[in-house]
């Protein structure tokens, strides 16, 4: 359960960069990850961003 909770929180993540930068930031293979343990990220990634999201994930928020 948490193990899926903190995937689907660093794919959103991911995702949501990706669409507000699409030119830096390219993400593939997030539509497959229930069925794939892969995912293919290529670009530059707001690491303070994905932290927040994975912290708030692990203590329970939105």
């Amino acid at each position: 359960m948490l193990e899926e909770k903190l995937k689907d929180a660093i794919i959103g993540e991911l995702q949501r960069q990706a669409a507000d930068r699409p030119q830096s930031l390219k993400v593939q293979g997030a539509g497959e990850m229930k069925s794939s343990e892969e995912l293919t990220v290529n670009g530059k990634i707001d690491l303070g961003a994905l932290v927040m999201v994975i912290a708030g994930s692990v203590a329970g928020g939105p």
